[in-house]
């Protein structure tokens, strides 16, 4: 394990809401599932620049992997599951989606081609910037597993870059989002 992954293991059991979130899904069982984005990248812009844990916050992204059934209706039964397991605000601020479908509505979506997926942990190898692309899970035994195609230096330096596996649209207006919630926020050469 390298320092950095111990140091967000620390920091995102030090993250309440977040920690319910991994305990919760655990508990569902779903296949092939992990939390990632927002709601693990910025605990640690959080604990770096010294806000509060849930500081600029807006969902809980937690992605699972179903093949069987990439039907909408199937995704919804999941959604709907999901829901009923947590209490507001949690309830509100649990974003599910199957991995296995969203080639079906990305490009609509994001006007970007994406090929299907074969599992949770390879849409994190299409997020826009190395810094985004990090997940985690809860193992039966309470241990946390960290995925992380690109690492993590680009995370605890605060960097966003683009993905070099594509040409992300809009990098620009991510990164001002971004600085608006931590002005601390570096863009690298090729992001500006």
């Amino acid at each position: 394990m390298s320092d950095l992954e111990g140091s967000l293991r620390e920091i995102l059991q030090q993250t309440p809401g977040l920690m319910r979130v991994l305990a919760t899904a655990r508990d569902l069982a779903l296949p092939d599932w992990m939390v990632f984005s927002g709601a693990v990248y910025q605990p640690v812009w959080n604990q770096l620049t010294g806000r509060a844990p849930d500081h600029g916050l807006s969902d809980y992204d937690l992605g699972y992997f179903d093949a069987s059934d990439i039907s909408y209706e199937a995704e919804d039964k999941v959604i709907r599951r999901v829901a009923a397991a947590f209490q507001p605000p949690l309830r509100d601020l649990v974003e599910v989606r199957n991995q296995a479908r969203v080639h079906l509505w990305f490009k609509d979506r994001f006007g970007e081609p994406y090929i299907a997926l074969t599992s949770t942990a390879e849409a994190l190898e299409r997020f826009v910037a190395p810094a985004f692309a990090v997940g985690v899970r809860m193992e039966a035994d309470s241990r946390l597993t960290i995925v992380a195609p690109f690492g993590l230096e680009d995370l605890f330096a605060m960097r966003i870059r683009p993905n070099p596996n594509r040409q992300p649209k809009g990098l620009a207006g991510i990164i001002a989002k971004a600085r608006a919630r931590w002005p601390e926020v570096v863009a690298a050469d090729a992001a500006l």
